[in-house]
């Protein structure tokens, strides 16, 4: 059966991604600004509950969250020469507010919890992550959803992947299963001391031949497990250590996704598992897939992300909450206690 191309191809996203970015650059802030309340007033009462347990996760911030004498106005923000992802996703929320308001952004991946509040990428999953205030940021790269597959019974019997080499974990994992029978894996770019490890660079597609396909985490989530859950494929990870927009801390354990030990010894079992009993296995498909669904509706994203910058300004002190969602969250330190 042929499987038609899962995207649009990356080449044509990222110049309409760039276009429409530069373009919203050009237009002045008061545009943004004026349209505020507006958009914070489309929030729905059915929808009110999503996306506050939503806001609360990401932004855990509370009143009062102090910032230091480095935090930058947004004003003073500039496109950077590289990374520029990280500015225009930022920026696409942040000029809603008012100029003058500061902000701490950390761009790449980061795997610390910061000295102060800070929006980010990505953070360690753990309680003591305040600070690190979730965005989507670098959304190009990391929100890619399979669009066509063929049926999970349609696959191969076997755990695929292609990735870049650098990280202790993905090494250890080829060292012990590069030429198990039941994996087919690979490193796309040069690894010193370990070219038999190299395998050719594929597409998704090809992945998606497979039943099951590895989420091993690099330097800090695992890129593929957004797309590989919205497939009719079964991500195949240990249980995660960091988080991004996509809420990895709230993934379950062989609910979600199969989950192997942090040692890998158990991937075998685990398998042949799965293969035996392929109704298990397609209740995790369906239990991923409706994951993914609340990351698919644009307006709500957009609302959900200007919500995390106000809650952001407020418990720094910058802002009275404007939504009715944050003026009816007790956002200050002690009555949360």
């Amino acid at each position: 059966m042929h499987l038609k191309e899962y995207l649009i191809p990356q080449k044509q996203v990222k110049l309409l991604y760039y276009f429409s970015s530069l373009l919203r650059e050009l237009l002045p802030w008061s545009y943004s600004r004026r349209r505020l309340n507006a958009k914070l007033s489309t929030l729905s009462n059915s929808d009110r509950e999503h996306l506050q347990y939503r806001l609360n996760y990401y932004n855990k911030l509370t009143i009062p969250s102090v910032l230091s004498a480095n935090a930058q106005k947004l004003k003073d923000f500039k496109m950077p020469g590289r990374h520029t992802v990280y500015y225009f996703d930022f920026m696409e929320y942040a000029r809603y507010f008012n100029p003058d308001f500061q902000s701490n952004l950390l761009s790449l991946d980061v795997t610390q919890v910061p000295d102060e509040p800070s929006i980010t990428k990505s953070r360690p999953v753990k309680e003591d992550n305040a600070n690190s205030v979730l965005l989507k940021l670098n959304k190009i790269r990391h929100f890619n959803f399979v669009k066509y597959d063929i049926p999970y019974l349609s696959k191969k019997d076997m755990l695929f992947w292609r990735g870049n080499s650098g990280q202790p974990a993905r090494l250890k994992f080829l060292l012990m299963y590069f030429k198990h029978p039941m994996c087919d894996l690979g490193f796309v770019n040069k690894t010193a001391g370990y070219a038999d490890l190299e395998k050719e660079k594929v597409s998704i597609n090809r992945h998606l031949k497979h039943k099951f396909v590895l989420c091993i985490e690099g330097n800090d989530v695992a890129t593929n497990l957004k797309w590989v859950m919205s497939s009719n494929s079964v991500a195949v990870c240990s249980i995660p250590k960091y988080e991004t927009w996509f809420m990895e801390g709230t993934l379950i354990p062989d609910h979600h996704f199969i989950a192997i030990r942090d040692d890998f010894a158990d991937l075998e079992e685990k398998l042949n598992y799965y293969i035996t009993n392929p109704e298990k296995a397609q209740q995790i498909i369906y239990n991923a897939h409706q994951h993914v669904a609340q990351f698919k509706d644009k307006y709500r994203e957009d609302l959900l992300s200007i919500l995390v910058m106000e809650k952001y300004f407020v418990c720094t002190g910058q802002l009275d909450p404007i939504s009715d969602l944050l003026k009816a969250i007790h956002l200050s330190a002690d009555r949360q206690a």
